[in-house]
């Protein structure tokens, strides 16, 4: 367990939660507007859903830390 006990662990989860709900949305937007304005063969149309989802994943890595502990 890590140091602050089971509340504000599960604090910390439902925020990431929350942060995995908002980044889902986003991608779903990001990628049905990619596929609506690029044709399925060009390269944007074929690369922007999975380069999307790295941006994202990379975002959630940065957002998703735990918050600074008052000294």
């Amino acid at each position: 367990m890590r140091p602050g006990g089971l509340r504000r662990q599960l604090r910390y989860a439902a925020r990431r939660l929350r942060i995995v709900l908002v980044l889902g949305g986003v991608y779903v937007v990001g990628s049905t507007v990619a596929r609506l304005v690029a044709p399925p063969d060009s390269a944007f149309g074929e690369w922007a859903p999975p380069l999307l989802a790295i941006a994202l994943a990379v975002a959630f890595v940065f957002i998703a830390r735990d918050p600074e502990e008052p000294a």
